[in-house]
């Protein structure tokens, strides 16, 4: 248990702080960007959980270089409890500007006085964890009348992967936890909804000839800017004529190309072209209604006459991520829960997306909560406020009181 933050629990708000900053340097110092191995950090928190009295179950992935952990912090088995939910994996960093080293923590105190903690995933979401480890002594505390589960998950920014393994296992236990909180970054406030979305990759194949003699190849890139130009007419479609739902910004689906690549040169006709595109909505048919269209616009108006001039030419997609919207309802336990310990607050809507969705679809409704603000996420000199930490501790210890009643 080699650089395990101390087991002993803090004796007050300043040393629990510390704590708390303690353990989220150790977990920035995991550079546990989605391509990479998130063991290493696991290993971390199984021994934190140990020092603790706790056993954690890991779940590894196929390859056996990323896992999730599930654990009992404590109370009673056999009775609906609570799940704290958080990603270990963050963004990549090559291509920012950072001017501070992103996988150190850095302290810093600006001109207003307030204490910054700089690094890659201080926001998204490792500030999260860190809250939940250094509270440990709460979540194990013999009154508890609920349990208390931990819940970490890998391959989150890359469409909610990781957790679905082990959610599957979970989902067959009983009973269901009646609560998810996750310790997505949304400044300490319950969000109860969020949209749904779909990535996909379309790979046209052409055929190829002298720029010369066009027609007598296929052009893919211009095969794939029809479908493309689909997808504009359908985003406009939406924000002319979609269903509006005004919790959201903004508040109908949307749906764009991200990249686009293909050709070899401008005298050859390519024969290759791939692009993707995503869709957002509140609604499981608006997404199967962008997927949908574009699959009838390539079997019924391009595949034809592409095919005309070149049997071999195809149209594929490919689903890259896809996860449901999140819509837990304001009267659910947890969501009045957090209301009422953040000052009778009203759940809020986010646009960013989570697992939510899924633990949801699983038979545990779930609430965003967490500590500091997505604005600072995602970007280089990531940072959360010391003060955000603070609060968020306040907003623990007090859900662990309730959970005492």
């Amino acid at each position: 248990m080699t650089g395990v933050v101390a087991a002993h629990a803090p004796t007050d708000a300043t040393a629990l702080l510390d704590t708390t900053v303690a353990h989220l340097r150790a977990l920035v110092g995991f550079a546990t960007v989605s391509a990479d191995s998130n063991l290493a950090l696991i290993a971390y928190v199984r021994d934190t959980l140990a020092a603790h009295g706790v056993d954690a179950e890991v779940f590894p992935d196929a390859t056996g270089t990323k896992a999730a952990l599930w654990a009992r912090l404590g109370g009673p088995a056999d009775v609906p409890g609570l799940v704290l939910s958080g990603h270990t994996d963050v963004v990549p960093v090559v291509g920012q500007r950072w001017t501070r080293p992103p996988f150190t923590l850095t302290e810093e105190t600006d001109a207003a006085g307030d204490v910054r903690l700089f690094g890659r995933g201080t926001t998204d979401m490792k500030g999260f964890i860190a809250c939940v480890l250094a509270t440990l002594p709460a979540w194990t505390d013999a009154r508890l009348a609920r349990p208390v589960w931990l819940s970490l998950s890998y391959d989150e920014e890359i469409g909610c992967l990781g957790v679905r393994p082990m959610l599957a296992e979970i989902a067959r236990r009983r009973p269901l936890p009646f609560g998810v909180l996750i310790g997505e970054p949304t400044c300490g406030l319950p969000v109860t909804g969020h949209k749904g979305k779909v990535a996909m990759r379309c790979d046209v194949t052409g055929r190829s000839c002298h720029s010369a003699l066009a027609p007598d190849g296929v052009n893919a890139i211009e095969t794939a800017a029809q479908m493309i130009d689909r997808i504009r007419t359908l985003a406009a479609d939406f924000a002319r004529d979609g269903v509006r739902d005004d919790r959201y910004r903004p508040p109908f689906a949307t749906v764009q190309t991200g990249l686009v690549g293909g050709g070899t040169g401008v005298n050859v006709v390519p024969n290759r072209c791939s692009f993707t595109f995503e869709a957002r909505s509140t609604r499981r048919t608006d997404l199967d209604h962008v997927v949908a269209t574009l699959r009838r616009q390539a079997d019924a108006e391009l595949l034809p006459a592409m095919h005309a001039v070149a049997p071999e030419a195809a149209i594929d997609f490919a689903t890259l991520s896809e996860y449901p919207a999140l819509d837990t309802p304001a009267d659910a336990p947890l969501a009045q829960w957090l209301s009422a310990l953040t000052g009778d607050r009203a759940p809020g809507t986010v646009s960013f997306g989570s697992e939510g969705g899924l633990f949801a679809a699983a038979g545990m409704p779930a609430v965003l909560c967490g500590p500091g603000d997505m604005a600072q996420g995602h970007k280089p000199d990531e940072f959360i406020r010391r003060d955000a930490l603070a609060q968020y501790l306040g907003l623990l210890e007090r859900l662990a009181a309730r959970l005492r009643d």
